[in-house]
């Protein structure tokens, strides 16, 4: 199809979306709407206790870790930084 063949499909769509209107059922929007007013927070489904495990389980062991003493106080960021990546302590 042709950039104005497409175009003029796309006006044609377009107005009718603009000018349709449907018939609208009220009374079926109405109880729709007075079904969500009945809705609680007691219908909400819970997480389970596990998550509530394994983000505690987490938690003391960042914990653990942030309690630790850092080891080099003079050893700067570079070397820090390509020790972790090589897995070796390099020291200049």
């Amino acid at each position: 199809m042709g950039r104005g063949r497409q175009k003029a499909k796309q006006m044609k769509v377009a107005r009718k979306l603009k000018y349709f209107s449907p018939d609208t059922d009220l009374h079926a929007l109405q109880r729709e709407l007075a079904d969500e007013d009945s809705y609680t927070a007691n219908d909400a489904v819970d997480e389970p206790e596990e998550d509530d495990a394994i983000d505690d389980d987490l938690y003391s062991k960042y914990a653990d870790f942030a309690e630790m003493p850092a080891e080099d106080d003079d050893i700067d960021p570079k070397q820090l930084d390509e020790s972790f990546w090589t897995g070796s302590s390099s020291t200049k």
